[in-house]
Order: C-alpha cells, then structure tokens, then sequence
C-alpha cells in the first residue's frame, strides 16, 4: 500500500540526478566563469566539492524515501548485484539517470549561457600526461569510497537518520583527492550526461576517455557490494537475503 509505483520511482531518480548534475557539476563552470583569469585554487576545489555533498545531501532525504536515491549507475549496479535491488528494475534506472544527467547539463547551460559549454561544462576528463591506469585507479578508487559508504549506512545496523549527511560528506571528501587527476566523476551518469549534451553544443569531448570512466566506476560499485558483503555478513543477513530472493521469484 505504501510502496511508490514505479515511474515514481524513475521520476525521483530522473529529478535526483538532474540536481546533482546542475548544482554539483554546474559549480566547475561557474567557479570558472567567476574566477576568469584567476588561477584555480584549493578554494576553488573545495567549493566545487562542497556543492557536490550539499547536493547529494538534499536528494538522500527528498529522493530516499521513493527510490532509493541512487542518482548513480554505479549505486544501482552494485545494490543489484548483492541481492538489495531487484535486477529487472536496473535498466529502467539507469535510462532514468542518465537522462536526468542530460537534463541537468542542459539546465547549466540554460542558467549560466553559452560560456559554460566555452568552459567546458564541467565535463570529467584527465590530462594526456595522467596514464589510462593512473586514471582508472583514480575513479575506481574514488567510487569504491562512494558506493561503500552506501552499503554502510544503508545496513539494519546502521544508526538511523544520517545515511543523507555521512554519504554527501563522503562524496565532498572523495572529490578533493580525486579530482586533480580525473575530475572525480566517480558516477557513470555524471560522466556521460554532460559529454552528450557538449556534443550537442559542439564543445570538445574526449569520448576515448569514456570507457576508462564508465568501467572503473561500475567496476568499483561492483567490488564495493562484495566486500561489504563480505566483512559485514551474519547468519541474519544470509536469511534475510534468502528470504527476500524466495519473495523476488515467487513476484
């Protein structure tokens, strides 16, 4: 009776991720536009990594309660791969992410003009001196932390109620050692959603560097859901998941 239908659900994911892609990577092109000449700083990156954790913080508890607040492939295939989500509603979430992405990123350009696409829309990308696995290593690293984190706070031990604060402060954490190397997507569909829409606007995409980002992310997410499965499992939990898997195939 309480259970959100599911194109609720595929709206809330759709909305989630257009709110973080606007407010958290809309923040590269506005410090950018705002800074002109000025160098990037340390302050700028904490800025830029503060409105990422602002933002995920608001949508855990707007979003949380009917989807799930995944706003992240890597979310969703790492919940799916333990047993905590049910595979059939993968692909219906992670189109809806990714739309949502593109959603955002055309709303960037919408507030802030044609001089955030001039300043590349805050697209994640890495320097051709930084090496495909330096890369690699880096959003892998990054999104572990991340989809961890969920699993932790997410857990029937966890303490309630600060699953929104412990996941934004984390992805503000992640940003600032990641970010100088890969821009520190460690989200597949913050990744993608901004490429398609620069395209569209005829700015620059290294789309070679888009599967470095997508398999060290869903990758990560993956990894994360087994070893959290692994240092954190009981008996209950083994019951638990058999349970939920009999109540899944008799659906």
């Amino acid at each position: 009776m309480d259970e959100n239908k599911q194109w609720q659900k595929l709206a809330a994911e759709f909305i989630g991720t257009a709110f973080l892609v606007f407010i958290g990577v809309g923040s590269v092109p506005a410090t950018l536009i705002v800074n002109g000449d000025a160098p990037f700083t340390m302050a700028s990156l904490g800025f830029i990594s503060l409105a990422f954790g602002t933002v995920v913080i608001a949508t855990v508890y707007i979003f949380g309660y009917i989807s799930g607040n995944h706003i992240n492939p890597a979310v969703t295939i790492g919940l799916a791969v333990s047993g905590k989500f049910p595979w059939r509603q993968v692909p219906g979430y992670l189109i809806a992410q990714v739309l949502g992405a593109i959603l955002g990123s055309f709303a960037i350009v919408g507030v802030l003009g044609p001089k955030a696409s001039e300043v590349g829309l805050g697209i994640a990308s890495y320097g051709a001196a930084t090496p495909i696995y330096t890369a690699l290593i880096a959003e892998f690293v990054g999104t572990f932390i991340l989809v961890f984190t969920v699993f932790g706070v997410i857990h029937r031990k966890a303490s309630p109620g600060f699953a929104g604060l412990v996941i934004g402060f984390v992805v503000f954490a992640a940003i600032i050692p990641v970010a100088p190397t890969t821009g520190a997507s460690i989200n597949p569909a913050r990744t993608t959603g901004p490429m398609i829409v620069q395209s569209i606007l005829g700015g620059q995409v290294h789309w070679e560097q888009w599967w470095v980002y997508v398999v060290a992310e869903l990758a990560a997410g993956i990894a994360a859901a087994l070893v959290f499965g692994l240092i954190s499992r009981t008996e209950a939990d083994k019951t638990t998941l058999t349970e939920a898997l009999t109540e899944e195939k008799a659906r």
